[in-house]
């Protein structure tokens, strides 16, 4: 009977002849789907208002934190520091709403760059300020110096930008050489996660556990009625992680995780600080976890409104200027990967080099904005910002502009600002856990466009990721002393060299790109496996209709900025 059977199945049509059905992997997506609203599909009012609030309050942690730092060095007091924060936020809502309106036009928030900290720090312990005793007049004479290092270096950015030397540059670009470069935007910031979370891990910790929670729990959790604690916990085991749950009816909590988790964790802080947890321990631990410490909210003024050189006519010093300049080609670096994360997360095409080339040439103008205005620091795209349009699923730009109102509202009211601004960083430090990492993997994602069966490719990917760890890690141990600086007698020429070598980003991306375009790029095979024949078609604006579509700029304006 098994052998008649077997013949009728062979005679009855050859079905044996047939091809096996090949099993397919997932296909290539140029625009990344399950995004509910893109760049330019806002969603109801009520809604964008809440989301960017949510923005907002994603910024404050950054824009705390760098003032935090560097005003005590500079001899300034809490009122002064509550200034700097309040300008840098005035500014960068400018910037956000310059960007969005003039620049890449994704929904891209602009924030103070965390890799200008070394620069400015040298300024800071210059020789030349010591000689001030007051506290007050070395504060003002430190400002006028960084502000006058930064003006230089916001030209040298908006020159090298609009003329189109960054454009140009971009254009050697393939996804091969991408995929190190986002995902070390991401990965790069490590220190403001983990290492900054347990400064106060008590507080820290339960927020990152909440945040998680909530983002990726299914929000059908809250209506469940279970017969007893052990069947809610198994079904919480059960389902945390699973995204699919996500597609009920239901009301979607995780759109609005960071309201809740910083709600939640902060008023658990306040409990603590309360009860007087924190009353004998040092004052390193107060600082992090203690929710009265910060000082902003006393010392910050009703209103205020910010204006430039308010801290007096900026001072200029060639070395410095050089340092800061370097600051600003690895924050053009680190934009250039926000940028691909954002419009990855906006459900939009690749940026073309033109948009990211018009993008950075006003990131520049952001940077001179800060120069005048006195903020401490320059201006790069947010790498935290672009990790909440992944977990939100709402890449609207209208939501980054109605964020940008926020920062200049909260910033000229400085008592509300300051209230906000007082959250422990413990658990912001939480928030960037998570979004760094949805921007590492939006770096990964292009990983689909190559071939990783080539060993071309997997040098070049190993390679450019271990070096991309390596040689900031060395910089970190031998070049520095414990207070940051390098050893040699030209101070302002290893802070060159310590700010771009430090920077995960740029030396991932340096390694990859020199390596993709030096290793047999002009075969076929090797453009292949590097996917330079489905990027081609993004090189050009002119390319791909669906440009106009994201990055367009308004009929008059695109005749005085246009994506050549």
């Amino acid at each position: 009977m098994a052998q008649g059977a077997e013949g009728n199945g062979g005679g009855g049509g050859g079905g044996n002849n047939k091809k096996p059905v090949e099993v397919q992997p997932h296909p290539v997506q140029e625009q990344l789907p399950g995004i509910q609203y893109c760049v330019n599909s806002p969603p109801p009012w009520a809604e964008a208002v809440v989301l960017g609030f949510q923005h907002y309050l994603l910024t404050v942690g950054i824009t705390t934190l760098i003032p935090s730092l560097i005003v005590p060095q500079m001899g300034g007091d809490d009122a002064q520091k509550s200034r700097v924060i309040q300008t840098l936020l005035f500014v960068s809502g400018l910037s956000t709403l310059f960007q969005s309106l003039f620049g890449t036009r994704l929904p891209s928030v602009v924030v103070g760059s965390y890799s200008y900290i070394i620069p400015t720090t040298s300024i800071v312990v210059a020789r030349r300020y010591k000689a001030y005793t007051d506290p007050h007049e070395r504060f003002i004479e430190t400002m006028r110096g960084v502000q006058g290092a930064l003006i230089i270096a916001a030209c040298f950015q908006t020159v090298v930008c609009f003329l189109g030397i960054w454009r140009n540059a971009v254009r050697f670009l393939s996804p091969l050489s991408v995929v190190p470069y986002v995902t070390f935007t991401g990965f790069g910031l490590y220190h403001l996660g983990f290492p900054m979370l347990a400064k106060c891990v008590e507080v820290g910790l339960p927020g990152l556990i909440i945040i998680v929670f909530i983002s990726q729990a299914s929000s059908e959790i809250l209506y469940l009625n279970p017969e007893n604690f052990a069947l809610l916990l198994s079904w919480v085991i059960a389902n945390m992680y699973l995204p699919q749950i996500l597609k009920s009816e239901r009301p979607k909590w995780d759109r609005y995780a960071v309201l809740f988790s910083v709600a939640i964790a902060w008023l658990y802080a306040q409990l603590l600080t309360s009860s007087g947890v924190y009353s004998n321990k040092p004052a390193k631990t107060q600082i992090s976890c203690r929710t009265d410490r910060a000082g902003l909210f006393t010392a910050a003024p009703w209103v205020y409104i910010p204006y430039p050189f308010q801290w007096g006519s900026p001072t200029f010093h060639a070395g410095e200027a050089f340092a800061m300049m370097a600051a600003s080609f690895v924050s053009l670096f680190e934009s250039t990967g926000t940028f691909f994360a954002t419009s990855r997360y906006g459900s939009a095409t690749p940026v073309p080099p033109s948009v990211i080339g018009r993008g950075a040439g006003w990131l520049g103008i952001g940077v001179l904005l800060n120069g005048m205005f006195g903020c401490l620091t320059g201006a790069s795209a947010s790498v935290e910002n672009a990790g909440l349009l992944a977990l939100t699923k709402v890449g609207s730009r209208r939501v980054i502009q109605i964020s940008a109102g926020f920062m200049i509202f909260f910033s000229v009211f400085g008592k509300f600002g300051a209230l906000l601004a007082s959250i422990p960083l413990p658990i912001v430090a939480a928030l960037y856990c998570v979004f760094f990492g949805y921007v590492s993997s939006a770096g990964l994602g292009f990983l689909q466009f190559c071939n990783l069966n080539s060993f071309r490719t997997k040098f070049i990917l190993g390679f450019s990721f271990f070096m991309g760890l390596s040689i900031p890690q060395y910089f970190r141990e031998y070049y520095h002393t414990s207070s940051g600086h390098v050893h040699d007698s030209s101070g302002w020429f290893d802070d060159i060299v310590s700010v771009i070598f430090m920077s995960h980003a740029t030396v991932a991306a340096l390694v990859a790109l020199i390596l993709d375009c030096s290793l047999s790029r002009e075969t076929d095979a090797a453009r292949k496996d590097a996917g330079l024949h489905w990027w081609e078609k993004f090189s050009l604006y002119t390319s791909d209709v669906r440009n106009d579509e994201f990055y367009a700029l308004p009929c008059r304006l695109n005749k005085l900025f246009p994506a050549l």
